[in-house]
């Protein structure tokens, strides 16, 4: 309904004040009963002490077989098979043991680790790809704090496949950089009685501190234990927490006489491509070369430079349907931006297991999508840049520069961003980013953008409790107006409840050129409650009641947008999961807008949804989700299903198909928007990947598909072939259906010195 009425917020900040207190009245509250449960045969997490472990020098050769029969493993400590659940029972012992050995020698750190299990004709590998998806398969992970800081860690997880996930963590389990790679060595082998992993880790992968005496490292070893959805940990953890919660690991002790070498990797590369297509601006065929470089400075100091940058084996970025009038967020998916992203994140927050009222999808004050793609999403050609990251005198630091090279229509550009964080109260932080993009063509030379930011993170009770803030400025010629943002939250996690409440503005002339901001003049007010109790019922894990109020004002305090979203979520013993929300929406236009395509008249509009959701067991063969939504939108209706499908045979083959449907009325029309997509990957072993992603956009009427085979023929070193497509089904007059085409082989070779 359509009511042409003026809302103020006044009222609103006396209901944000009492509900902002919540977390602070949750953190005085009496602790959960599980602290009381030791004669129940539970230990507490919180309170039980870390444990360690001895790492002994290898006295003899071994064999990566996945065997663990070299005589050196009979000399290793063990962890004596004791792992203590944090889902479903948390700090029950874990239904089948596990036991863990290490040792290490000059050139690489060795985890073998037995995983029994009674099902053993049950195991799940979720893929043979590089960073499989984890969470559907039986796995073995550990993170190593190499610094002993207890907020940071390098993480690592292997299937009984063989198949390796490995990616950074920083500040404490806040953050998963998922894109890092480092060289490892793997071998499996599966049993009547269970799986074994034989892990080596190079000593170049990692960053240490070299001592002519012993060291002592954080760790923290972790299983899934996919058909009976079991996590567990050898140091205990809740709920909440997952492995890489460094301020919860173990410790291994006894490290001696570690040194990292030279620490220089160099990976050269050539890339052949042949483009066709009337949208293509330059079609043709072409053959490049470059390099990428990493050398370890100090061991806390690593810097990467690029030549001739080149991202051409990325998958292509999946279609999406705006069902808003703001812009959309697109990933970042090029290795080079995503390894160490943690370091240079100046952004909205979304911490696992805490429900926030925004996050970096809504603001980002360094977004490096903006470096080397247009806003339409195609390449800009990069001549080259450098990073440096690491610490340095007490100091997280992050310096980037990259330099564009001149094209048609995008004149060449340089980018600059400084990032420093000092790490207080344990595992806190404050930190301080600056970050410049300024014109370099002959057209642009006048042209800059800068932006300057400080934010606080700390991280209270334990990490139970978040307070977070920042401010940052924009600058930009011939540009005035309110050019500032600034947010503050508080929240609160326990194993039972969940509260958070937020506070923003930015303003109308704000404006992040290397960043993202996805709704400008401003203010907002948050606030959540929720709890996630676990009631003796039949097959369910966990009951999630929550009530989120989510308000946004103009700069002159007049409400523009409300939702009220009640929920409960039941979280099943199978992982399965069952969702109902309620959304109750305001939305007030100044002027006539277009959503989805149509123009919607100025005015206040208040409309109401139910979604309902449910995601199966995807650790199974055949799983899926499907979400449906039904209610008013704007001055009509919208009846939304969006669904997947995913079969997945063994770990050599993964079939998905996807499929929005979305029937509009909106403005005085009715029509559709739909979007349908589909998936396969299939895995002769783990080196060797064939891949295909095809998608339908109905609205545009175009089909856009991506092949690729990938060949990694050594360590860190690929050969891609790439075929990328864009189709128009219904082309204009005088124009092909074939709008754009590229093929593309491109082969690394990393040389490590």
């Amino acid at each position: 309904m359509n009511r042409r009425r003026r809302r103020s917020i006044s009222r609103v900040p006396a209901v944000l004040a009492c509900l902002f207190l919540a977390p602070a009245l949750l953190a005085l509250a009496p602790r959960p009963a599980s602290a009381q449960l030791a004669s129940n045969g539970r230990i507490d997490p919180d309170t039980v002490p870390r444990p360690s472990l001895e790492a002994r020098r290898a006295t003899s050769a071994i064999t990566l077989d996945g065997r663990l029969s070299d005589d050196a493993w009979t000399l290793a400590d063990s962890t004596r098979g004791f792992f203590y659940e944090s889902i479903p029972n948390q700090g029950t012992l874990s239904a089948e043991r596990t036991v863990v050995r290490v040792l290490y020698d000059d050139r690489h750190l060795y985890i073998g680790a037995t995983m029994y299990d009674s099902r053993a004709d049950a195991l799940v590998s979720a893929g043979m790809e590089q960073d499989f998806a984890t969470q559907d398969s039986d796995i073995f992970g550990f993170a190593l704090d190499t610094y002993l800081d207890r907020q940071n860690a390098f993480l690592f997880a292997v299937n009984p496949a063989g198949a390796v996930f490995d990616a950074q963590a920083f500040n404490d389990q806040q953050s998963v950089n998922r894109a890092w790679e480092g060289e490892i060595e793997v071998s499996t082998s599966v049993h009547d009685w269970g799986w074994v992993a034989e892990i080596a880790v190079p000593m170049t992968t990692l960053r240490f501190r070299e001592a002519d005496g012993a060291q002592s490292w954080g760790i923290n070893f972790s299983r899934r234990i996919r058909r009976i959805s079991e996590d567990s940990n050898w140091a205990a953890l809740s709920r909440q927490f997952r492995v890489y919660k460094m301020s919860r690991a173990g410790t291994l002790t006894s490290l001696q006489g570690l040194r990292q070498g030279r620490n220089l990797w160099v990976k050269p590369f050539v890339n052949g491509v042949s483009t066709t297509g009337w949208r293509t601006p330059s079609p043709g065929e072409k053959v490049e070369g470059g390099f990428d470089l990493k050398w370890g400075i100090t061991p806390q100091l690593t810097l990467d430079v690029t030549a001739l940058t080149d991202f051409s084996q990325v998958e292509v970025d999946e279609q999406q349907i705006n069902l808003t009038r703001f812009s959309l967020f697109f990933p970042e998916k090029r290795d080079f931006f995503l390894e160490n992203e943690g370091i240079f994140g100046f952004q909205d927050n979304r911490v696992r297991n805490f429900r926030t009222g925004s996050g970096p999808q809504n603001f980002r004050l360094f977004h490096s999508r903006r470096i080397g793609l247009s806003a339409d999403r195609t390449p800009v050609p990069i001549a080259g840049g450098a990073r440096l990251t690491g610490r340095l005198g007490g100091y997280a630091i992050g310096l980037l520069n990259m330099q564009t090279r001149d094209d048609p229509g995008s004149p060449g550009e340089n980018f600059s961003v400084v990032r420093l964080r000092k790490n207080i109260l344990g595992s806190s932080d404050i930190g301080f980013m600056l970050v410049n993009r300024e014109g370099t063509g002959a057209e642009t030379a006048d042209s800059y953008n800068r932006s300057i930011g400080a934010d606080m993170n700390l991280r209270l009770a334990g990490g139970r409790m978040l307070l977070n803030s920042y401010f940052a400025a924009t600058d930009e010629p011939d540009v005035s107006g309110d050019r500032v943002t600034g947010a503050f939250e508080v929240a609160w996690r326990d194993p039972v409840w969940a509260a958070s409440a937020l506070l923003k503005t930015v303003g109308e002339s704000f404006n992040p050129g290397v960043g993202f901001v996805g709704r400008r003049g401003i203010r907002q007010g948050f606030v959540t409650l929720g709890a996630h109790p676990q009631p003796a019922i039949p097959h369910v894990r966990e009951i999630n009641p929550y009530v989120d109020v989510n308000l946004f004002s103009d700069t002159g305090w007049v409400l523009e947008s409300r939702e009220i979203l009640p929920g409960l979520g039941i979280h099943f013993l199978d992982s399965s999961v069952l969702t109902f929300e309620y959304s109750a929406s305001y939305e007030r236009l100044a002027d006539a807008t277009r959503i989805a395509g149509v123009s919607v008249p100025e005015g206040e509009y208040d409309f109401g949804a139910f979604t309902a959701s449910y995601q199966s067991n995807l650790g199974r063969k055949l799983g899926g989700r499907v979400s449906v939504t039904r209610g008013d939108f704007f001055d009509g209706d919208r009846t939304s299903v969006t669904g997947s499908v995913t079969l997945r045979p063994s770990a050599h083959f993964f079939l998905q198909g996807t499929a929005q449907r979305n029937r509009l009325t909106l403005g005085g029309s009715s029509f559709d928007a739909n979007l349908f997509g589909g998936r396969f990957r299939y895995a002769y072993n783990t080196r060797t990947f064939l891949s295909a992603f095809v998608q339908y956009n109905e609205t545009t009427d175009e089909v856009q598909t991506n092949l690729r085979f990938n060949l990694i023929h050594a360590p860190l070193s690929d050969v891609f072939l790439v075929y990328s497509e864009r189709r128009d089904r219904t082309p204009e007059p005088g124009r092909t259906a074939l709008t754009d085409r590229a093929m593309t082989l491109k082969v690394t070779k990393l040389l490590a010195f």
